[in-house]
């Protein structure tokens, strides 16, 4: 049994075993639809319970396929169904409730403690769905487009952030610790990476180029990274962040300044950081980008569960 919460505590060369597995298990399905079952259903008899404390579009849709098609089963719980510390039951106590009943649990929350305090409890693997300083599904598939795009592994690829430094930004600085590119980031000065992030960067021998100025950060970059400025429940003065990333929205302008054969990529949904003709122009995948989450989190939960050949 292994937990799924944050890239930085799982080695590089199990990530990259999550990596391969996915893109075999992509090659395989090329002439099945969506909803039929892998030939070897690795999971059949197993169930999954998904718990979402957030909004949620691609991970709840890709996960709900996933799991379907490794021959699986899933239940969606929301938060308010459960007792989860209220009622007299502990979280303990749920999270015993949980592991007599399902096989792995998964979790969308507000709460990076919520997710350890589970992790502490469980006796069955939890898959962390997106915390507020960590989104390691999101972001591990991300590469696998990458490499797939690219056609060369993401180690020797400029990869360039644009944008505000949230929580797919910290576990895409974990993934070039781990994958070893180069990275280079463009955001405000107000809005650099947590220190925390930084010194376990520096703890790890890598560096994180930051940069004020959005056309030094794109300069010679290979992949383009973004996400939205002001997610939904940003708790902020959002008329004022908006106005200080007003400099770094992504347009044809700034992707000039990139490498001839660079290409766009967004986790969704979208805002004013990305013009229409950049998100939806020939440079971007975000399409192929959202597909391809369902092939790596079916090769995450193989993980978690000790299955992946």
């Amino acid at each position: 049994m292994k937990h799924f919460i944050n890239l930085k505590d799982i080695s590089a060369s199990d990530l990259r075993k999550i990596i391969l597995d996915a893109k075999k298990r992509k090659n395989k399905r090329k002439k099945l639809s969506t909803l039929y079952p892998d030939k070897d259903q690795p999971l059949k008899g197993k169930l999954f319970i998904q718990m979402y404390e957030k909004q949620s579009s691609r991970t709840r849709l890709s996960f709900h396929i996933a799991i379907n098609q490794l021959g699986a089963g899933s239940i969606t719980v929301k938060a308010s169904e459960l007792h989860l510390g209220k009622g007299g039951e502990s979280l303990a106590d749920t999270a015993k409730i949980l592991s007599t009943y399902g096989d792995g649990f998964m979790l969308r929350t507000d709460s990076d403690k919520k997710i350890e305090d589970f992790s502490k409890n469980l006796t069955i693997p939890i898959i962390n769905l997106l915390s507020p300083s960590s989104h390691p599904c999101q972001v591990l598939s991300d590469v696998f487009t990458v490499e797939e795009i690219k056609k060369k592994p993401i180690s020797i690829l400029n990869i360039c952030w644009i944008g505000d430094c949230n929580n797919v930004l910290n576990s895409l600085i974990a993934a070039s610790v781990k994958f070893k590119f180069k990275l280079n980031i463009g955001c405000p000065k107000n809005y650099r990476p947590p220190k925390f992030v930084m010194d376990w960067v520096k703890k790890n021998k890598r560096k994180i180029n930051i940069f004020n100025d959005p056309k030094k950060a794109v300069k010679n970059a290979d992949v383009i990274f973004s996400d939205k400025v002001v997610s939904l429940n940003d708790k902020v003065n959002k008329t004022k962040k908006i106005g200080d990333f007003k400099n770094f929205k992504i347009d044809k302008k700034l992707m000039s300044l990139s490498n001839k054969q660079s290409v766009f990529l967004h986790c969704l949904p979208r805002g004013d950081e990305v013009s229409d003709e950049v998100f939806l122009g020939k440079k971007s995948h975000v399409w192929q980008q959202a597909l391809n989450r369902v092939h790596v989190q079916k090769s995450i939960l193989l993980y978690c569960l000790g299955k992946l050949r």
